[in-house]
C-alpha cells in the first residue's frame, strides 16, 4: 500500500476535532491517569509533611528567604537541601521503585482500554502491554537522569562555587537544557510509544514489536517525530498558558483573600492535567491513523 503524503500537523488538527467528538476517550484516559497519579500525589503530600514535621522550615532557614534578595536566597536554598536530601532520599527509596510498579501496572491497562476504544478489534493483551510501559518508563528515567545531572553541573558551577551565585548564568544554563532535554524526549521516545500499538495492531509479541519499532520505513518514524514534536510544543503552550491563568488574581489578592487565590490554581491545574490527558488521547489517534496510511489495515488482527 502506498503512503499518502500528509504532513503530521495537518493530521494533528483533523485528529483533534476527532477525539474532542467522544469524550468518553479523554474520560478513559483520564481516569487511568489519575487512578495512580492522585494517590501518588496524597502520600507525596504525607511525606512531604512528615519530613517538615521532623525539620521545619524556621531550622533550616527556609522561613528567612528573601526574593528581594535573590543571591542570599539562592546560597540558602541550597544550604536547606543538604539538609532536606537525607530525608528525601530515604523516602523515595521504597517510593520510587513502588511508584514505578504501581504506574506500570495501571498505565498498561489503561492504555490498553484506550486503544481499545480506538479501534475495537484489538485484542486485550495486558502482560505485553505492562511489559512495553516498563520499557517506555526505563527510557524516560534515563532521560530524567541525564537533565538532573546537567541541572547539577550547571548549579555546581554557577552557584556552589564559593563565590557570588551567578543567578543569570544559572538560570540560562537551566532553560536552555531543560528546553532541550524535552526535545530530546519528543524526538527518542517514539518507538517505545509506538510499540505497544504494534502489540495490539500487528499480534505481535512485546520483544517484537520493540525491535519491529526501530525498524520502522523512515517515512513513517518521521511522521511519528513529528507528532511527537507537535504534541510536545503543544504541552510547553498549556504549561505556559497554565501558568498566565494562575498569577491573573495575584495583583487582587490584597482585595479577593488567599482563598480566591487557592481555588484559581486548584482549577488551572484540573484544565491542565484535562488538557493534557486529551492531547496524549490526540497523540495514540495520530500513531494509529499514520499505523494505517503507512502500514495497512490488513495487518490488524480480527
Amino acid at each position: 500500500m502506498s503512503a499518502k503524503p500528509v504532513r503530521g500537523t495537518q493530521s494533528a488538527i483533523a485528529q483533534m476535532g476527532w477525539v474532542f467528538a467522544r469524550p468518553s476517550l479523554t474520560a478513559l484516559e483520564v481516569a487511568w491517569r489519575w487512578l495512580i497519579g492522585v494517590p501518588l500525589l496524597l502520600v507525596c503530600w504525607d511525606q512531604a509533611r512528615k519530613i517538615l514535621a521532623v525539620l521545619p522550615p524556621d531550622a533550616t532557614g527556609l522561613d528567612k528567604l528573601n526574593l528581594q534578595d535573590p543571591w542570599v536566597s539562592s546560597v540558602r536554598l541550597v544550604d536547606a537541601w543538604d539538609l532536606y536530601r537525607p530525608y528525601v532520599v530515604h523516602v523515595l527509596a521504597w517510593l520510587a521503585p513502588t511508584a514505578a510498579v504501581a504506574w506500570v501496572i495501571v498505565s498498561g491497562l489503561g492504555r490498553n482500554l484506550v486503544l481499545k476504544r480506538l479501534e475495537p478489534r484489538v485484542p486485550f493483551r495486558p502482560a505485553a502491554m505492562i511489559g512495553l510501559q516498563a520499557a517506555w518508563l526505563v527510557v524516560l528515567g534515563l532521560t530524567c537522569w541525564a537533565w538532573y545531572r546537567s541541572i547539577s553541573w550547571a548549579a555546581v558551577t554557577h552557584i556552589g562555587t564559593g563565590a557570588e551565585p551567578d543567578l543569570v548564568g544559572y538560570t540560562m544554563w537551566a532553560i536552555f537544557l531543560t528546553l532541550g532535554f524535552f526535545t530530546l524526549w519528543a524526538l527518542v521516545n517514539w518507538p517505545v510509544t509506538i510499540a505497544p500499538m504494534l502489540v495490539l495492531l500487528e499480534n505481535r509479541s512485546a520483544f517484537s514489536a520493540l525491535g519491529e519499532a526501530f525498524r520502522l520505513n523512515r517515512t513513517f518514524a518521521s511522521k511519528l517525530v513529528e507528532i511527537n514534536l507537535v504534541m510536545g510544543i503543544v504541552k510547553l503552550a498549556l504549561l505556559v498558558l497554565a501558568m498566565v491563568f494562575s498569577s491573573v488574581l495575584i495583583p487582587f489578592s490584597d482585595e479577593i483573600g488567599a482563598g480566591a487565590l487557592h481555588l484559581e490554581w486548584v482549577i488551572v491545574s484540573l484544565f491542565y492535567f484535562f488538557a493534557s490527558d486529551y492531547f496524549h488521547v490526540v497523540r495514540l489517534k495520530g500513531f494509529v491513523e499514520f499505523w494505517r496510511t503507512f502500514r495497512g489495515t490488513a495487518k490488524l488482527s480480527s
